[in-house]
């Protein structure tokens, strides 16, 4: 009589768990709970790219600043500058009468023709 009450036990214990478990999954596979699961899962994915993309960011400022002083100290840009500034350029004193935009401030520019077949 003992195994028997055993054994009936056991399987009662064991169908519960079952439907137990049988129905938690139906639970998770409503359509709600689909949504809520693949949002929560793409918001923690963003979440992994933007701190891969922070990291990858700080790296290439990090390097693009050892690199330019690298090409700085390479190139002499950080030495002091003792050099004069080269002196300014100087204009021609005549136009060029060839040139098919006037240089002159007395022009009006926007009814100036572009066309350079119009005289031919």
């Amino acid at each position: 009589m003992f195994r028997r009450t055993f054994w009936f036990t056991s399987g009662v214990a064991a169908g519960v768990w079952a439907t137990t478990k049988v129905n938690r999954k139906l639970k998770q596979l409503t359509p709600e709970n689909l949504a809520v699961t693949a949002a929560n899962k793409a918001i923690e994915a963003g979440g992994r790219l933007r701190d891969r993309a922070v990291d990858f960011a700080l790296d290439v400022r990090d390097n693009m600043a050892q690199r330019e002083a690298e090409l700085g100290d390479a190139l002499g840009l950080d030495a002091p500058a003792d050099r004069e500034l080269p002196p300014p350029r100087r204009y021609a004193a005549i136009e060029n009468r060839n040139d098919p935009m006037p240089t002159s401030k007395y022009i009006d520019r926007t009814t100036y023709s572009y066309n350079r077949n119009e005289d031919h």
